[in-house]
């Protein structure tokens, strides 16, 4: 076989190969796109992580065939580096907070984190929804876990909801005068417009964020709504154009111990009580004109690039 022939089957090989994974990975997306949002309300998380870790065993196994087969031809050819390598079946698998990938030959599964690290440093302590300190965040996750996967050593039925209500150890919260919480909108504007100025000069943000910085620096009737929109579009996680109480949590947690304000006034942002904040609904909390509010959100998409999503 002539070196144009040898290139031409490697190349056959890598194609193959690359087709496989993309096939993979449209089989999770169509079936995702087929859920309902109320659906997908319903479903319960063991069961998404089931159907994720599943599709990953199909998408593992797949790999590895035409890893085995690329192989082969690399071998035919005398060049046996140049096909791909087996794959490690725990290295596309993100097992959510308080849970580890244990890899099983080629099967891949999240399990509860075996022991948390002693933790001396009082910092690191946590307060939790149930009013109790806990040593460490990961002692909190790794009890949900134990809880939700049923375990033995789960302390009780009501600690698979527990959750991380903010950092530091319990206390005793004053109460938010009403003009404390009639002057928190404009300190949380300042605090967003802050934050987002930090992270500019610290190249964290995004060229599209960085364009609306830039515009809030200039321009002073965008400078509040670029940053509220900014940091909306950063707590929606989900991407789906809303909210959740759950995402609200990088914001709330830290500024708990600090700002005994900040949980009357997220609450404040859900008027309708359907535990989430739409993007009217976070701008008027702030105070700012609705109109202002229509922005858009930059998605990392997977290649790297960044499409924008309109906001309604």
């Amino acid at each position: 076989m002539g070196r144009i022939g040898r290139i031409t089957l490697l190349l056959t090989c890598f194609f193959v190969f690359s087709h496989a994974l993309v096939q993979a990975e449209k089989d999770l997306h169509e079936i995702v796109d087929e859920l309902t949002s109320d659906e997908m309300l319903d479903i319960d998380e063991e069961l998404l992580r089931t159907l994720e870790q599943d599709l990953h065993a199909k998408d593992v196994a797949r790999e590895n065939e035409l890893a085995r087969e690329a192989a082969m031809a690399a071998a035919e050819l005398g060049n046996p580096s140049a096909a791909p390598q087996i794959s490690d079946p725990c290295s596309k698998v993100h097992c959510g907070a308080g849970r580890i990938c244990q890899a099983d030959g080629q099967m891949a599964a999240c399990v509860c984190v075996p022991e948390c690290p002693d933790e001396m440093d009082p910092r690191r302590k946590v307060c939790t929804n149930m009013n109790e300190t806990w040593s460490s965040d990961c002692e909190v996750y790794r009890q949900r876990c134990l809880c939700d996967t049923h375990d033995p050593a789960c302390m009780g039925k009501e600690f698979r909801h527990v959750h991380i209500d903010y950092y530091g150890e319990c206390r005793e919260m004053p109460d938010c005068t009403e003009e404390e919480m009639n002057d928190f909108p404009r300190r949380m504007r300042d605090w967003l417009f802050n934050v987002m100025r930090d992270l500019a000069e610290r190249h964290e943000l995004n060229e599209h964020y960085l364009t609306m910085k830039q515009e809030a620096e200039t321009n002073l009737t965008r400078r509040w709504a670029n940053a509220a929109v900014w940091k909306w579009c950063d707590l929606d996680s989900s991407h789906d154009r809303s909210v959740s109480i759950h995402e609200l949590f990088p914001i709330r947690a830290p500024l708990m111990a600090l700002e005994h304000c900040i949980a009357p006034f997220l609450e404040s942002c859900d008027p309708n009580g359907d535990h989430r904040i739409s993007l009217q609904e976070w701008g008027k909390c702030l105070e700012i004109e609705e109109g202002e509010m229509i922005e858009q959100c930059a998605d990392i998409t997977a290649d790297g690039g960044i499409h924008t999503v309109n906001m309604p």
